[in-house]
């Protein structure tokens, strides 16, 4: 089985991605959603104004879905067909990429015939900012920048986990990066009760982020873009951004688009101003179109990075933690 599981890993998470890429989320009964409605009825009865409750509240959350994730792998370890589907149906459940492209298009069709209420209605899809006052470039800008953002949410890191822990990877990550959603943000409610939650998911974001990054700096010719000059704006605006890894997002994609992004974002009740991001124009309806296609080829890198894994360098991991394993239990039993 220990020739067999990384193959079935790998085999699982191009299946899923195939059918994100065919279908996009399912329509009904997400399980996704599932969850959150789960997590909600959990932050009612856990809730405190306070980091202690935030945290049991985490532990709880992200935790039963790892340990599920964890008993389908030991359910399956001498099953790899088994093995390969439920790291497919898992990988579909979690990744958002052919939805995330999608709004962006739909976005950017509104934004080209001139409808700003359908533009602004649409936003929410995307991000949780106040549309009401946007203009034509700050929704371009509000979707740039969550395309960017959410190429590394919601298609490299659960592709990155699902390749590094298999199905807990693939179930606790998309975990935390709901509950950040849903109480990770600064509010009166939530602005100690959530700290958990967006710290948590700030450490599972750490590689992914970069890798997104990089990757946009690579990808950037197919949609037109400069690499030397993405280049030369992630290395020096990444850092610029208060969030530690959405500043890597988006800097590569103002760069690869040619655009400059950041400024004042204004939530419901509260805004904030960002540093600006690249040197060029403000972001238009053109630029949404380019975007997704950066975002997709992005996804495809990502998922070649993802299927190699376990069937190279996660095999030598596994060789190392097992070698190490044994040596500790020879340590432990010497007289």
């Amino acid at each position: 089985m220990r020739q067999t599981a990384p193959v079935a890993n790998a085999a699982g998470l191009v299946a899923g991605y195939a059918l994100d890429r065919l279908f996009g989320d399912p329509r009904r009964w997400h399980p996704v959603a599932g969850f959150g409605r789960a997590a909600g009825a959990l932050e009612r009865g856990l809730y405190r104004p306070d980091r202690r409750a935030g945290a049991a509240f985490t532990a709880l959350a992200v935790g039963a879905p790892v340990l599920l994730g964890a008993a389908a792998t030991v359910a399956t370890r001498h099953r790899p067909l088994a093995r390969a589907a439920l790291v497919a149906a898992a990988t579909w459940t979690v990744l958002g990429g052919r939805t995330l492209r999608h709004e962006a298009e739909v976005m950017g069709r509104a934004l080209r015939d001139g409808d700003l209420p359908a533009a602004r209605q649409r936003l929410g899809h995307l991000c949780g900012r106040d549309p009401s006052t946007l203009d034509e470039p700050e929704l371009a800008r509000a979707t740039v920048e969550s395309v960017a953002e959410n190429t590394s949410d919601a298609v490299v890191a659960p592709l990155l986990w699902g390749a590094m822990a298999g199905l807990p990877g693939l179930l606790g990550y998309r975990a935390a990066n709901t509950l950040d959603a849903m109480v990770g943000h600064r509010s009166p409610r939530y602005a100690r009760f959530g700290t958990p939650a967006a710290r948590l998911d700030d450490l599972l974001n750490l590689v992914p982020a970069r890798l997104t990054g990089l990757l946009t700096v690579a990808v950037a010719p197919v949609a037109n873009g400069d690499r030397g000059r993405a280049w030369r704006v992630w290395r020096r605006d990444r850092n610029d951004h208060p969030s530690p890894n959405a500043g890597q997002c988006e800097a590569a994609m103002a760069g690869a688009l040619g655009v400059r992004l950041g400024g004042r974002n204004v939530y419901f009740g509260r805004s904030e101003v960002r540093p600006f991001l690249g040197d060029g124009p403000r972001p238009e309806a053109r630029h949404l179109r380019r975007a997704a296609r950066i975002s997709g080829a992005v996804g495809l890198a990502a998922l070649a990075v993802a299927a190699a894994y376990p069937v190279t360098a996660g095999r030598l991991v596994s060789a190392v933690v097992r070698a190490s394993g044994r040596a500790a239990t020879r340590r432990g039993w010497r007289p």
